[in-house]
């Protein structure tokens, strides 16, 4: 495992996403994760499975301290009294007094970032909460949240693949010790039918997939949280560290592409 530090944190480099994972699928699918040695688990208010989440967590053989775990409040909490209500409730869900990443999962232009961020700041600062942190916020709504906030903002969590590296997001978090959590680096399998990412799996003899994660954890103040309940790509998903991708092939598998980001995008709606 190579692991990114930010802020003085060590985040393992790959975690696991657990959107739409559900009941005994999801509880399984994070039990196999922590057995492989997984150590970042993330979650949410809206997956409705962070009860499961945490029951995987206290029954595995893995003390809590030892695993990162994230989740999300759902952005329709935007009044103080409601986003405090809904950590707790997620806590209790949890099974745990803390998560060590808290996140606004969507920014709302119906609500008061000030308000959002200062309550989140307050999670930190009462020990519910190791780190904050906001999601599918583009630059100029992270740079507005960092200054709302009252304590650091460590990620910012956004869709980011090969058809879409998020320069200006990426370059904003690196020049601001923000670490950038990517979800869905396999563009809801966009990047296992990509011919470039064949050939060069063929090259270091690994699929496709795992040359569009090699790609991502390659990078500066990057992080993963590619989704599975399968053991077997679980366990392919680790074994990305084994092999290094040149500076010309990291340019070739980057290739901003707003079609087949959008086609991403649309088979994650329709769950394929």
């Amino acid at each position: 495992m190579e692991y990114e530090t930010i802020q003085g944190e060590e985040i393992p480099k790959i975690g696991l996403g657990t959107w739409r994972m559900e009941g005994a699928t999801c509880r399984e699918a994070v039990e196999t994760a922590l057995d492989l040695g997984y150590r970042h688990i993330d979650t949410a208010q809206a997956y409705g499975n962070e009860r499961q989440v945490g029951q995987a967590i206290q029954h595995s053989d893995v003390d809590r301290e030892e695993v990162f775990l994230t989740t999300k409040v759902w952005p329709m909490h935007r009044k103080r009294v409601d986003i405090v209500n809904s950590v707790h409730e997620s806590l209790a869900q949890l099974g745990t007094d803390y998560v060590d990443l808290l996140l606004i999962h969507w920014p709302n232009p119906l609500a008061s970032t000030g308000e959002v961020m200062r309550t989140l700041s307050d999670m930190r600062t009462d020990g519910l909460a190791r780190h904050i942190g906001v999601s599918n916020f583009d630059a100029e709504q992270l740079e507005t949240a960092r200054k709302e906030a009252t304590v650091d903002v460590f990620t910012d969590q956004v869709q980011f693949h090969p058809f879409n590296p998020q320069e200006e997001v990426l370059d904003y978090c690196r020049r601001n010790d923000v670490l950038l959590t990517a979800y869905s680096p396999l563009a809801h399998g966009g990047a296992m039918r990509d011919h470039i990412l064949t050939e060069l799996g063929n090259k270091y003899d690994k699929s496709p997939a795992q040359v569009a994660l090699r790609w991502v954890t390659q990078q500066d103040d990057v992080v993963t949280i590619p989704k599975s309940t399968s053991a077997e790509h679980l366990a392919q998903n680790l074994e990305i560290f084994d092999f290094e991708l040149t500076e010309t092939e990291m340019a070739l598998v980057g290739r901003p592409s707003r079609l087949r980001t959008g086609m991403s995008m649309l088979r994650g709606r329709l769950g394929r």
